[in-house]
Order: structure tokens, then sequence, then C-alpha cells
């Protein structure tokens, strides 16, 4: 266990208890650790594209609402016919991807705010096909959406079922996620993030690794809506709005930019305060407005990114610390520093 990296480490640390919770339903409700497991996995996606690849998108509702409503739609018509609901899955992956490409396509040509207002104007546009086509339910949406049986076996109507399914699937989407981070590709996504110039002098073909991340994230995204509507059993057209975007933005930057767990803890803290907090209405929104304004102040890098940072200046401390406990290392540290020395840098006036 000491060989695997520490993000993967943690994911196992805290699988037990993720399993344990439908043996104790009184003190978390296993519909609510869905719910946060599904925008956990939506923020995670939101990440590998503006954590690791510096695009700020404002498009993702589109996928996460789309696929959700490729599954509802698929699961409500043809459920009773044994139609199988990873395929529903699948087909939603499919149609977040491919609305990826297509937004994407036209997007990654440009940068900065100009990127963003392009995937948010193509948003806009599948927001307003979701208004207007009949099967999506309108404002009213989608609702009873059945679960179905996974593997034609499972009944995945029964909760302790469902979310035992759903953590499976945030615990893939996690590694997957976290496997294309560091892999060969995802360290080209981090040199386009420092310094996209130093990048295309490299070699590499700058707008293929956007058009890919993108896609990438779309799909993950899919991934996501698609399991939102199976666990809540519904698909609303707030699933689709602007504001579904905005909200993940907010949960990666209260997790930490560019981080692993970051997005996970940013998720279980907004929905935390959404679910906890309903009965205070709009208030909700107040209350969650203040909290990303304190953690813009003073944890500007996010909770874990402030923590992975405090870990770092530890570290450093700890290393010169032990380094000056050599003997003779401060001796040399002042010769080095001194004027006189014959090895000191030379100044000039």
């Amino acid at each position: 266990m000491k060989n695997l990296p520490t993000p993967v480490r943690i994911l196992l640390v805290l699988l037990l208890p993720a399993l344990l919770v439908p043996v104790f339903p009184e003190l978390v409700y296993p519909v609510f650790i869905m719910k946060v497991l599904c925008y956990a996995l939506f923020a995670l996606a939101f990440n590998l594209l503006i954590g690791f690849t510096g695009l700020v998108s404002f498009g993702h509702a589109a996928f996460f609402g789309w696929s959700g409503y490729t599954t509802g739609i698929l699961m409500i018509k043809l459920a009773d016919r044994g139609f199988p609901v990873e395929l529903a899955i699948l087909a939603g992956m499919l149609v977040a991807t491919a609305i990826g490409w297509l937004i994407g396509t036209l997007a990654i040509r440009r940068t900065g705010i100009y990127f963003s207002m392009i995937t948010l104007a193509l948003s806009q546009i599948a927001y307003f096909l979701a208004v207007q086509i009949g099967w999506t339910g309108g404002e009213d949406g989608m609702q009873g959406i059945p679960r179905g049986k996974l593997l034609g076996l499972v009944d995945l109507s029964v909760d302790n079922h469902m979310y035992y399914f759903t953590l499976a699937v945030f615990v893939a989407g996690f590694l997957a996620i976290h496997r294309i981070v560091y892999s060969p590709f995802g360290q080209s996504l981090k040199a386009l993030r420092d310094n996209a110039q130093r990048a295309v002098s490299l070699g590499y073909d700058t707008d293929r690794c956007k058009l890919y991340a993108f896609m990438l994230s779309a799909a993950f995204t899919g991934l996501a809506g698609s399991m939102k509507a199976l666990v809540l059993q519904l698909s609303a057209l707030n699933d689709v709005t602007l504001g579904t975007s905005t909200e993940t933005l907010l949960m990666t930057l209260l997790g930490g930019l560019g981080t692993s767990w970051g997005p996970v803890l940013g998720a279980a803290l907004v929905v935390s305060l959404q679910n906890y907090l309903a009965s205070l209405g709009g208030l909700v929104t107040i209350i969650t407005g203040l909290t990303f304004v304190v953690c813009v102040s003073f944890f500007r890098r996010g909770m874990v990114g402030e923590w992975e940072a405090w870990r770092l200046r530890r570290g450093t401390a700890s290393q010169n610390k032990a380094l000056s406990a050599v003997p003779g290392t401060q001796a040399l540290q002042a010769s080095l520093a001194s004027p006189t020395s014959p090895t000191a840098p030379k100044t000039t006036s």
C-alpha cells in the first residue's frame, strides 16, 4: 500500500466507512450519499478540464443534463422489455461525448474568455432544445425513471443495491481520471496549461489535446448525469441550466483546482449545504455564496490545495532543519554567503 499514490491510498481508507453506510441508514441516508457521489464525479470531470488543462467551460450542464435525459427516456420506454441499464448509461455517456465533440470543435480554437463564452452560448442552445423538445418533459422534466436491473440480476430499485452500484461507478471513475491525469497524455495537458507556447514549440498538437480533454471531461460528466438520473429517478430542466455549470465550478474552486480530492470535498460541502439547509429556502444560496467568499479570501488554493501547500512547506522546513543539523553545513553555507569567500558570486557595481 505504501507504493500506491496518496490519492489512491485515501480512497482505500475511505472505502471501508463508505461500504458501511447502508448498514447505518439512521446516521447517513444512502440516497444522500449517492447524490454526493454523482456530483463529486461531475466535479472531478470538470476539474479534468479546468484544473489540469486550464480551460474554463460554462457548458458542462449540457453534458450533465442531456445524458440524464438519454438514460431516462431509454429506461422509461424500454425498461419493461428488459433493456439493460448498463446500455442506457453507456448511451448517456455517448450522447454527452458527442455534444462535447461538437462544442469542443467549435470552441477550442479560442482561448480565455472567448472559449468560455462560446461554451456558454452553445450550452444555452442545449437548454433551449430541452425546453422545446416534447419527450424531455420541458419544465416538468422526467419523473419516475426506472432503475432497472444490473446485469439482469440485481434489482436496482432497492436503495442498498443502487448505493453499492453508484459507489462502484464512482470508484471506477475516480481511478480512471487519476490514471488519465498522471499518464503521458495528462502530463501534456499540464504542459499546455502552464505554457501553451512552449508546448507548441515542443511539438504538441495543442488543439487536438484540448479537444480530447474536452471530450473526456464530457464523457465522465455524462456518466455522472446518467447515474444522477437513476439515483433520484428524475431528470430535471435545472440540470441543463447555467446554474448547474457554475455550481460545479464552485465545488471545484472550494475544494481546490488541480487536486485529486478537492472536487470531491467541494461537492460534498455544497450538496450538504443544499440538503441540510433546504428548510431555509433562498437563504441556502446566500450561505453558499458566503462560504465561497470566505474560501476565496482565506483559502485561495481551495481547502485541499491549501492543505497540500502546508504539507509542502512543512516538508521543506523539516528538510532544511535536518540539513542544518549536519556538522559543517552551517559553516559551509556561511562561507558561500560571505562576500569575501572565493566561491561566492562576484557582485558588480
